[in-house]
């Protein structure tokens, strides 16, 4: 058994059951951005919030032990993503990646945003022409050091 095998498990049960990751989300107390990604092994869960998905998912206590084992992080199978969804991310940062660093360094100075101190939030965002998918990522900004 490896962490790969527990995610397996978590996904084809949340497929069986219906359930929804907003609603394990609410019940572990984090967000569904990063709950979601503890679920699909790209975060570490301590032995409470490891237990609550553990009862949800039914996993066995060794089960919940790789939940709180530090994921190898990146799950993209292929370095250019194939999946169309996101592949757009892919083309997203593609043709406006140079832009968004122009003015991150603009605004901030020479740094990165930090995906480690990092927020993201996900909503539906009604629209007449067809809804719209509103995302916001939130990153501490990390400036290189002089030494």
């Amino acid at each position: 058994m490896n962490r790969n095998d527990v995610t397996e498990k978590i996904i084809t049960v949340k497929v069986s059951k219906g359930l929804q990751w907003a609603d394990v989300a609410k019940k572990v107390g984090l967000s569904k951005e990063w709950t979601t990604a503890a679920c699909l092994g790209q975060m570490t869960l301590d032995a409470r919030q490891a237990k609550i998905v553990g009862k949800i998912f039914g996993l066995t206590p060794e089960e919940q032990k790789w939940l709180q084992v530090v994921p190898y992080k990146g799950s993209l199978p292929t370095p250019v993503p194939t999946d169309p969804l996101i592949y757009r991310w892919y083309e997203v940062v593609s043709v406006y990646g140079t832009t968004i660093k122009e003015l991150i360094h603009e605004e901030f100075g020479d740094g990165i945003m930090s995906a480690i101190d990092f927020s993201m939030d996900i909503q539906r965002q009604p629209d007449p022409k067809g809804d719209r998918v509103n995302v916001v990522l939130s990153g501490k900004f990390l400036p290189y050091k002089s030494y």
